[in-house]
């Protein structure tokens, strides 16, 4: 469907060196830099600046950096599409995955949800977490996808146009890295984040983060708020290498190989659950049942 190079170029960019892009791809450096090396000859284009402190782009590969991601997520819509018309006459619930849209819990509940509902089968639907997918998605679940599980409030709801089964509420915690001073606690308090930077996303994201980041800019002007836009894989890897304290919860443990998610002590949540259609299909309404049952939540 595409050049699977592409895939290693947006991960090299990603991550800022070929040796990172090598351990994230589970792949050597030698091979990296070969796929590199191949795709610039055959586009006759510098992709990267390369120097002794890493990797950078050049213009025409920050171009190429923004399509390509276009390139890849259209050649994968357009497989899951075949899928779906190939399993059109089927009882599947398509559940969108992500980093950021944990699904482990759902399949490892599935033979109970199975009990209630024998006649449905899933379908995992990977898709990449920018903030343009997560939006074309949530707005029209029920399309390629049915559900995905994450975290939410009730403006995010609203501006979505998705319903939601709550199943709890998660505490926000804070991810460091391995190497970072507080990598070694099991549990936070307020005062050890005093003189650190804590990245936290834009106000007006979710009602929740902003409670938190009323309280610290009220009370802890000892906490350096660094703010950024939306959750992605960049995210998590300037956390790592700024050496900064990202919010996070803990559902997110696997994104990051280098990062450390603990608890804080204090009192602040987030709800996390099931985001679904406000006009779901049949199956999709059975399924939503079956997990509220599984859980023992009213519905």
């Amino acid at each position: 469907m595409y050049n699977n190079q592409l895939e290693t170029f947006i991960e090299a960019a990603d991550s800022g060196s070929f040796s990172k892009a090598a351990e994230n791809l589970y792949i050597t450096p030698t091979a990296v830099i070969k796929q590199i090396n191949l795709l610039e000859a055959s586009l006759d284009l510098q992709l990267f600046i390369r120097t002794n402190r890493g990797l950078s782009l050049t213009q025409a590969g920050k171009s190429l950096y923004q399509d390509a991601k276009y390139i890849i997520q259209y050649s994968k819509d357009s497989l899951i599409r075949a899928k779906n018309a190939l399993h059109s006459g089927e009882n599947v619930i398509r559940i969108g995955t992500s980093f950021m849209t944990p699904t482990q819990f759902l399949i490892e509940i599935w033979p109970k949800i199975h009990e209630v509902c024998p006649d449905l089968k899933f379908q995992l639907v990977p898709f990449e977490n920018t903030p343009e997918n997560a939006r074309e998605i949530l707005m029209n679940l029920g399309q390629n996808i049915d559900l995905v599980a994450g975290i939410f409030d009730e403006e995010s709801l609203k501006q979505w146009g998705c319903a939601a089964l709550e199943l709890s509420k998660e505490p926000l915690c804070c991810a460091v890295s391995i190497h970072h001073r507080l990598s070694e606690k099991r549990k936070l308090s307020i005062g050890d984040l005093f003189g650190e930077n804590l990245m936290l996303i834009r106000r007006g994201w979710n009602s929740y983060v902003d409670s938190l980041r009323d309280d610290i800019e009220k009370n802890y002007p000892q906490i350096s708020i660094v703010d950024f836009s939306f959750f992605d894989v960049g995210v998590f890897n300037q956390c790592e290498n700024s050496n900064n304290i990202l919010m996070a919860v803990g559902s997110w443990e696997n994104v990051h190989p280098l990062l450390k998610i603990i608890p804080v002590d204090w009192d602040y949540a987030i709800p996390f659950g099931i985001l679904y259609s406000p006009t779901p299909s049949e199956n999709v309404l059975s399924f939503i049942h079956a997990v509220a049952q599984v859980f023992g939540l009213k519905f």
